[in-house]
């Protein structure tokens, strides 16, 4: 009977023990998932108030050490196979103290030289680095022997600050007043590349649109799908500011009139036949080709435009959720502001959607690269015979009309596979449509050299 009770006793001491870290866990656990859901719902402690116009980053880190700390990473120069840049050593002058640069696009490819005889393009165009030198490669580049405009600034640092200074409060006559000044006067009055402020609002960290020129011109686009009074800042969805903001800078532009106003030329669409019709209607040029004498056009860098007509931006997917895509520590999930190809971040950039191997999502765009090289490659030969052509065409005393017709053929074909190479996602952004402008191109050109 007394083996029954010890033998009792000491299961049920046992059992009780067990009761008890059972509890235990229990406890901690639900004071942990407790402590997480604190951590997330108060994921943002401002240390100190940030002023409306403060544009330096490192303030900003203070509150937002992660974000901060990924914004300093875009320092990186990683090449991916069809883009990237490499670091490369150079050695400092009294005009370039760059110590660093990335590889020059004209050397590795003489065609653009061509392309651009007498613009300052022609003189140098360097692979893009990540946005730590987007102010310092603009100040810095051979480009600046011909004298640019103020208007460059508002694609290659953070302005906002600027002009709401200039304007005495008003943004938009900053804008205008930020425009008009030689670019050595206008870059005094910055100090940072594209910064928080650009894109959040110092309230309460809502993204916003602070760029007069994507304002206005979105406004003109929305006008042609039947939406009239379009205001960004109030009507756009959440998602569609993830992709605005990248969007104020990653688009095809002009400088309109003496004034050399930040123009988007979206008033007819997005695409890229659309932008070259209103320049046709607007009798717009940024130059005189030096060998063909065509009133020609520069293309900039549309990747809105360009992934406006590819699958990603019918799916809903925004510039964020590939350059910048969510990423956690501890409870805590913000947007990886270390912007950058999805292919050097590809589990957290595609795989969140695509449910294959990285390596097979690698093929697929090093795939669709290579087929765009391919078609890229031809339209630019082509576009070299037609440019010969017309300069054999002069030098031979071919009559003036057959020459203008020819020249008109240029400056489209030029603009068109300019408008692709300039680019930056070596046509991933929307393949079909890429290819599309491609042979439009291609088609101009053989239109010239025929025309003569």
């Amino acid at each position: 009977m007394k083996k029954i009770i010890v033998f009792l006793s000491t299961k049920y001491f046992f059992l009780g023990i067990i009761v008890s870290l059972l509890s235990g866990g229990i406890f901690l656990l639900a004071l942990n998932i407790m402590e997480k859901k604190n951590e997330a719902k108060h994921s943002n402690f401002i240390i100190k108030e940030i002023g409306d116009l403060e544009d330096d980053p490192k303030v900003w880190g203070e509150s937002f050490p992660q974000q901060y700390e990924d914004y300093l990473k875009t320092v990186d120069q990683v090449r991916t196979k069809h883009g990237g840049s490499e670091a490369l050593p150079q050695m400092p002058t009294k005009n370039d103290p760059r110590v660093q640069v990335s590889q020059s696009k004209l050397e590795e490819d003489h065609r653009l030289v061509t392309m651009w005889l007498g613009y300052a393009f022609s003189k140098d165009f360097r692979e893009e680095r990540g946005h730590a030198y987007m102010l310092e490669d603009q100040i810095y580049t051979g480009r600046q022997s011909v004298p640019q405009p103020g208007t460059c600034l508002n694609c290659h640092a953070s302005t906002y600050k600027a002009m709401v200074v200039l304007g005495d409060g008003n943004l938009n006559k900053g804008f205008e007043a930020l425009n008009k000044l030689p670019y050595h006067e206008a870059v005094k009055n910055v100090k940072h590349p594209v910064s928080c402020i650009d894109c959040h609002n110092p309230k309460d960290m809502s993204l916003r649109v602070t760029r007069p020129g994507f304002i206005e011109g979105i406004a003109e686009y929305k006008k042609t799908v039947g939406v009239h009074n379009y205001d960004v800042n109030k009507m756009a969805t959440r998602q569609e500011m993830r992709t605005f903001v990248c969007a104020q800078c990653h688009v095809e532009y002009y400088f309109k009139g003496e004034d050399k106003r930040l123009t988007f030329p979206w008033h007819k669409g997005l695409k890229a036949d659309e932008i070259l019709s209103y320049y046709e209607d607007v009798k717009f040029k940024d130059w005189v080709h030096k060998t063909t004498g065509a009133n020609m056009l520069k293309a900039q860098h549309p990747e809105f435009e360009m992934w406006s007509q590819g699958t990603h931006a019918k799916a809903g997917v925004s510039c964020t959720d590939c350059h910048m895509p969510y990423k956690r520590v501890g409870a805590k999930k913000y947007s990886d502001h270390h912007v950058r190809s999805p292919m050097l971040n590809i589990n957290r950039a595609c795989q969140t959607c695509h449910n294959v191997s990285e390596n097979e999502l690698m093929d697929r765009v090093v795939t669709i690269q290579d087929r765009h090289i391919q078609m890229r490659d031809m339209a630019l030969n082509t576009l070299m015979e037609l440019i010969k052509a017309i300069d054999v065409a002069q030098k031979n005393g071919v009559a003036k009309e057959k020459l203008d017709k020819a020249r008109e053929f240029h400056r489209k074909a030029s603009f068109l596979v300019d408008f692709v190479e300039a680019e930056n996602s070596t046509g991933f952004h929307a393949p079909q449509e890429a290819a599309r402008v491609l042979m439009m191109s291609l088609d101009y050109s053989r239109k010239g050299i025929e025309s003569l």
